[in-house]
């Protein structure tokens, strides 16, 4: 089964909350075996819209990363960071 990844932009807006929303992610992001790929680091937009942080998680499958979004787990963290970010986030299979 081919791999799934969250491909997260970000512009965060209140880093108090989303570092807390950040701090509660683990518990879903280890329950689906997430790794980290990137979280931050230097970037240049060359096309469409500037984002201040780019994220992107691994999963072992697609069906994985799915899961994960819609998660009881995951969605109470995501609860917390409501207004604190501006995002848009991308669910996608890997090769």
């Amino acid at each position: 089964m081919a791999a799934g990844y969250w491909v997260a932009m970000v512009d965060v807006t209140d880093p108090e909350r989303y570092g807390e929303y950040a701090s509660k992610t683990g518990p879903a992001l280890e329950k689906y075996n997430a790794k980290v790929v990137i979280r931050g680091g230097r970037s240049e937009t060359v096309e469409g819209q500037e984002f201040g942080k780019t994220v992107v998680l691994e999963f072992p499958t697609y069906e994985d990363a799915v899961a994960c979004y819609h998660s009881p787990e995951y969605q109470s963290a995501k609860k917390i960071q409501e207004g604190a970010s501006v995002r848009n986030i991308v669910i996608v299979e890997g090769e």
